[in-house]
């Protein structure tokens, strides 16, 4: 189940009408994809400790050095267009040494464009903070 999750989670990295979204800072990658969390299977949300709703979504955050997964700690807030405020808190999802992840839910209520500010900190490393906006559109 849990490398059902994984294959999902790294399948949704790799969808073309998402595009790469990656920030890179000296030889560190993080790669981040926000999304609604009813594109999850019941299954594998269950397996991933996540609710599926079509008023939720959901961060998924990988740090890679040199072509492998590293250990970080991860925070950061969405906000929305009124200026409302939601902590992310992130859990870490980690198969082996092939893959690590960290994976946060926050809500929206209606179409919304919503802000992320991320805060990610690689084990050894100096933090790396940024941006991204996306759109979010609950399921009908």
């Amino acid at each position: 189940m849990k490398r059902s999750l994984i294959c999902l989670l790294a399948l949704l990295f790799t969808l073309p009408a998402l595009a790469e979204r990656k920030h890179s800072v000296g030889e560190h990658d993080v790669h981040y994809i926000a999304f609604n969390s009813s594109f999850l299977q019941p299954d594998i949300a269950a397996a991933a400790g996540l609710v599926r709703s079509k008023a939720q979504g959901v961060v998924n955050v990988s740090v890679i050095k040199n072509g492998k997964p590293m250990a970080a700690q991860v925070s950061g807030a969405v906000r929305n267009l009124l200026g409302q405020d939601y902590p992310l808190t992130f859990r870490q999802l980690k198969e082996g040494d092939e893959a690590i992840y960290y994976l946060a839910q926050f809500p929206f209520e209606s179409r919304e464009t919503l802000r992320f500010n991320l805060n990610v900190q690689p084990t050894g490393a100096a933090p790396i903070n940024f941006d991204f906006t996306q759109e979010f559109f609950p399921d009908e």
